[in-house]
Order: C-alpha cells, then sequence, then structure tokens
C-alpha cells in the first residue's frame, strides 16, 4: 500500500540542463533567475502543503494514527524552514518573483500526509542537486547548498523517525533535471496566476505502477506511448547511476536486483542513454525497501 502511494504521490524542485560555458552575462543572469523562480514555485507548494496539513490534523489526530506526541512538533519545525525559503527566494527575486499556485494534495490523514511529506523533501534533495550545474552566481549556488543540505535533512528525519525506515537510499543524491521535476510538480498544482513567468519546462505523460515494488521483482506499468513505437525500456535513476530493464509486451518490467531506497523510473525508447527527448512516460517514484541491519542490501536478498 506504501509503494502504490509513493508512486502515486509526487513533487517538489529545480532544474538540470547543461549551460554555456561562455554565456553573456545578461543571458547568466536570466538562467539563474529562470532556476530560483522554479525553486520558488516548488518551496511555495511545500510551504503550503505543510500549513494546510498542520492546519487539518492537530497533535490529538497525530497520536491516534500513533505517531509520538514530538512528530507534529518537529514538522512545524519543517513547515516554517519551508516558509523561510519562499521569502528568501522573494526576497532575492524581488518584482521578478514568482506567486504562490493553488495546489490539490491527496493525503487524508496524519499517516499519508507524513508519507507524502517524506517524497516532497526527497524529490527537493534530487531536484536542487540536478539543479547545481544550472546556477552560474557563486552566492546563488552556495544559498541553493544550504537549502538542499536542510531538505536533505528533512527527509531523512521524516523518512527514519517518523515513519521508522531508512534515512537514505545510496551514498549519492539522485539529480532530477526541470522536466523531471515539473512533472512530479505538476500533479499537484491545479492552478497558478496568469502574472507568474512562464517556465521553460514539460511535464510528461503519467506512468502508474501497480505490483509489489522490491528489488528483482516484476511490476505492472500503465502509461500512454502516444503514439510512438518501441520497444520500450524502464530507465530507474538511482544515486549517480542509470540502469535499464526492457518492458514486456504486456508492460510488464523487472526491477533490477541491485537497487535499494528511493528510485525515480521513467519509460524510454533508448535502453542506454535516457533524454528528456526519449522519454515517453515519468515519472515513478519507487521506494525498494533494504536490510536496515546492512544497509545497501536489498530486503529481498537476505
Amino acid at each position: 500500500m506504501k509503494a502504490v502511494f509513493f508512486t502515486a504521490a509526487l513533487a517538489a524542485l529545480v532544474a538540470a540542463h547543461p549551460l554555456e560555458s561562455e554565456a553573456a552575462p545578461a543571458k547568466r543572469q536570466d538562467i539563474d533567475t529562470t532556476v530560483l523562480n522554479f525553486a520558488l514555485t516548488l518551496e511555495h507548494l511545500e510551504a503550503r502543503f505543510y500549513a494546510d496539513g498542520l492546519s487539518q490534523f492537530d497533535a490529538a489526530a497525530f497520536e491516534s494514527c500513533g505517531f509520538p506526541d514530538w512528530v507534529r512538533g518537529r514538522i512545524s519545525q519543517i513547515a516554517d524552514h519551508e516558509a523561510n525559503h519562499v521569502a528568501f527566494l522573494t526576497s532575492v527575486l524581488g518584482s521578478s518573483a514568482t506567486a504562490e499556485c493553488s495546489y490539490n494534495f491527496p493525503y487524508t490523514d496524519p499517516t499519508s500526509f507524513v508519507a507524502l511529506a517524506t517524497i516532497l523533501e526527497q524529490v527537493g534533495s534530487s531536484a536542487y542537486t540536478g539543479a547545481a550545474q544550472l546556477l552560474t552566481d557563486k552566492g546563488y549556488l552556495t544559498a541553493a547548498a544550504a537549502i538542499l543540505s536542510t531538505e536533505a535533512r528533512h527527509q531523512a528525519w521524516l523518512a527514519s523517525a517518523a515513519q521508522t525506515g531508512y534515512p537514505w537510499s545510496t551514498g549519492y543524491e539522485t539529480p532530477l533535471d526541470g522536466d523531471q521535476v515539473y512533472t512530479l510538480a505538476a500533479a499537484f498544482i491545479t492552478s497558478c496566476p496568469d502574472s507568474n513567468p512562464a517556465l521553460p519546462f514539460k511535464a510528461f505523460p503519467a506512468v502508474t505502477v501497480s505490483g509489489t515494488v522490491a528489488a528483482g521483482s516484476t511490476v505492472q506499468l500503465s502509461f500512454d506511448a502516444g503514439g510512438v513505437s518501441g520497444p520500450y525500456y524502464g530507465a530507474f535513476f538511482s544515486g549517480l547511476n542509470t540502469e535499464y530493464a526492457m518492458i514486456n509486451d504486456d508492460a510488464t518490467v523487472t526491477i533490477p536486483t541491485d537497487l535499494v531506497g528511493t528510485v525515480f523510473m521513467v519509460v524510454t525508447t533508448n535502453g542506454t542513454a535516457v533524454t528528456d527527448n526519449n522519454t515517453i512516460a515519468g515519472v515513478a517514484v519507487l521506494p525498494i525497501p533494504y536490510d536496515q541491519s546492512a544497509p545497501g542490501v536489498p530486503a529481498t536478498s537476505s
């Protein structure tokens, strides 16, 4: 059930397309503004997510779902951090700052709220990691690194202390690019002010995953190829590595046996080098369990 929720519950931050090393100063400034506005768009999303959730669920609601009494208090601190990120990026961007959108978050109780928070923070960390190559101003890069490290701490605490799961996946964060992150965020955004600056990103068609998500398991995919012929492959992003598995004629795919932790997957027509141009559908979020007494060992291999 958790795996199905994680696959459906998407979201959060920033981009990754190669930069020209000799870009003119005005172009570099435009790039930085675009990246920071995308970051602000997604920080708005996180800040609203926490504010709305905490307004709906009081301490008694958290305790009735089995959480210790200190969990909600720590989540309130995370909410303050996200609101501060919004204020900081807004002050940096000034009159160019994007405004808050309207959202729809699919949680129904504190348990699903915390589960979605964990995914939002993981994707946020992956997005800031992917954005590092975009920022040209060293001051902005330092600020982004400071936010990234805090987002990663949020995720680790939510996953391990609040959910008693794994606090990390591999030894590296998984970078995501702008289209991949926008696909995750768009699942929650219902509308935005017309005055907001346009973002140069697109959302991929959705892919859903059903079945037991585990290393070596075969899962059922559902996606619309949009008339693009196969063969199709599942590209699995984990840390700095990407692994590929052919998707069968019945739209099933076997998850590689060495994957652990939170893995992102897209459907592509290329089995060796995935790009936004050959991506058919995505992004699915796959929580792959592993033996926590021996981190890095898939739970399926005792």
